[in-house]
């Protein structure tokens, strides 16, 4: 059996892509053997920054930590109110799922969920070596490419928003919006219930209506053609039409 890939969602593609950018091909191969080989050991993603220890060919383990710019938190506030105010976006997240048109959000705002190239990041290791990125800070950043796989909010995390923090947030934008169903609707009370409405539910008062001249209906409909005694049916009928408006009391009155 062949090994499994390495990013197989497309945030983690996005991520192995991003490797692929300007860094040393041979170090990338010795960092996924490292990482194949299980010599990455607590792996650890926060906000801005991911650690965790490698241990190289000479069996001595090193502290590599993986920076990015990330997005700040007035970023953050845009986004949040913007994946909110879409109710696909909001229901998708709080599945737990990663939609890949957020990215399109993201950037419309002017921020990215991913860095431009490899050379973005801020790579650190306790290693003697050289290279950017060293073998060993390349076997984290392949580790970190299949913890996307298995948890996509990491990404989000890595950019500055905790997971938790993020879905409240969310909660919270939605619990504010308004239901365009229930704007107009007011609290009901033992005390209140027969006060006159205030705020939009006034809007809903009826306005005294405008008097309809009797036989208004024959003069705006399409008379069909019929004609008694030579005479059309709107003036056959109209005599009836006044008769009964004189006989009907004004309920407005």
């Amino acid at each position: 059996m062949g090994e499994v890939p390495i990013g197989l969602r497309w945030w983690s593609r996005r991520f192995t892509t991003l490797l692929d950018t300007g860094a040393d091909p041979e170090r990338l191969r010795a960092g996924r053997e490292l990482a194949r080989a299980g010599e990455v050991a607590g792996l650890r993603v926060g906000p801005y920054e991911v650690t965790a220890k490698v241990r190289g060919p000479d069996g001595e383990p090193y502290d590599v930590a993986v920076g990015t710019e990330g997005i700040d938190t007035l970023g953050w506030r845009a986004a949040e109110a913007r994946l909110a105010s879409h109710a696909v976006f909001r229901a998708r997240l709080l599945a737990g799922e990663l939609p890949p048109e957020i990215e399109w959000q993201f950037a419309e705002l002017g921020l990215a969920l991913f860095p431009d190239t490899a050379a973005d990041l801020h790579l650190m290791c306790g290693c003697p070596g050289w290279g950017d990125p060293c073998e060993h800070a390349a076997a984290v950043l392949y580790l970190l490419a299949e913890a996307f796989d298995d948890d996509p909010f990491l990404v989000l995390e890595w950019n500055g928003r905790p997971r938790e923090r993020l879905l409240a947030a969310l909660r919270r934008e939605s619990a504010v919006e308004p239901d365009p169903f229930e704007m107009d609707a007011e609290p009901l009370s033992a005390t209140g219930f027969w006060t006159p409405p205030s705020g939009l539910a006034r809007l809903r008062e009826r306005r005294r209506a405008v008097p309809v001249p009797p036989g208004f209906v024959l003069q705006v409909a399409t008379p069909p053609p019929v004609r008694i005694r030579r005479r059309d049916l709107p003036d056959v009928l109209a005599p009836a039409y006044e008769a009964l408006a004189a006989e009907t009391p004004d309920r407005d009155g």
